[in-house]
């Protein structure tokens, strides 16, 4: 008895050709899907890098220049570095106090009352503390997934300077 179809007969030269082609169509599937994931991330530490300066700036005009420990622990989001950015660390934060001429302040007043004195007499202007400025420098990209384990590429320097409010400052 003949069945009422014919069976289907692949050629010897045939076999396998589907999961070569699965195989292919796969790799090229993942490699998009992690270039995808990766270049996400990237965005994100971009982001974040600008968000931490951000932070740290506000924190550093509304504390005395002794927390700056505090300053880069509360921009980190009170860790010692971000989340899912391990690259980002308080290693690169870098807080800097100016004068009205946008100078460092060399001789920094002794409390916020005394940068207070300091802004309001024209003879100690080089020490008032005027603004402040956060740079996070010397951050690279490292992809998780790498086909190359050389692969960082360096973040562009995040700036904020910000116009110094209280310091800390507090009437008793």
């Amino acid at each position: 008895m003949r069945p009422p179809f014919p069976s289907p007969v692949q050629p010897r030269g045939q076999r396998g050709a589907a999961a070569v082609e699965f195989a292919l169509v796969a790799l090229l599937f993942f490699t998009l899907l992690f270039g995808v994931l990766e270049f996400g991330r990237m965005l994100y530490l971009y982001n974040t890098v600008q968000e931490v300066s951000r932070r740290a700036a506000r924190e550093a005009v509304v504390r005395w220049v002794d927390q700056a420990d505090a300053v880069k622990t509360l921009a980190l989001f009170g860790g010692t570095s971000l989340p899912a950015a391990p690259e980002v660390t308080a290693a690169n934060i870098t807080i800097r106090y100016l004068n009205k001429s946008g100078a460092d302040v060399t001789l920094l007043p002794l409390d916020p009352g005394d940068n207070l004195s300091a802004c309001g007499d024209n003879t100690r202007t080089a020490s008032c503390i005027d603004s402040v400025r956060v740079s996070i420098d010397n951050v690279s990209y490292t992809p998780m997934v790498s086909l190359f384990g050389f692969l960082n590429i360096a973040l562009p320097a995040s700036v904020v300077v910000m116009h110094a409010e209280s310091l800390g400052f507090q009437i008793n």
